[in-house]
């Protein structure tokens, strides 16, 4: 598998923002749908959030309208804008890229929310 390099995480206030980016090698042609996965201690892990190459993204159940992603194709990126952050959004992010079937994934970046 190849590791995607995540940043943008660190510690917000609730009623924040913060935006998380992650970029694929960019010899890695032709991916088809990026997005986020998160997971707190505890939990499984859950979708945040897709999008594929061309056409419309899809979030998780629990962010209503408070995140928007977005992706760059000419720089293999992929950003989640996330506004109005609350307490319960404390989780590590996961980036996922998928190429011909394959599924790749970030290490990671910790996101705190709190006051």
């Amino acid at each position: 598998q190849v590791q995607l390099v995540e940043s943008g995480g660190g510690l917000v206030q609730p009623g924040g923002s913060l935006r998380l980016s992650c970029a694929a090698p960019r010899n890695i042609l032709n991916i088809q749908t990026m997005g986020w996965y998160r997971q707190a201690p505890g939990n499984e892990r859950e979708l945040v959030a897709v999008i594929p190459s061309v056409g419309m993204a899809s979030y998780g159940d629990f962010v209503e309208g408070r995140f928007t992603i977005s992706r760059d194709n000419a720089k293999n990126t992929v950003y989640l804008q996330m506004n109005s952050l609350k307490p319960e959004d404390t989780a590590v992010y996961y980036c996922y890229a998928r190429r011909a079937y394959v599924d790749l994934w970030g290490q990671g970046t910790q996101v705190t929310v709190s006051s």
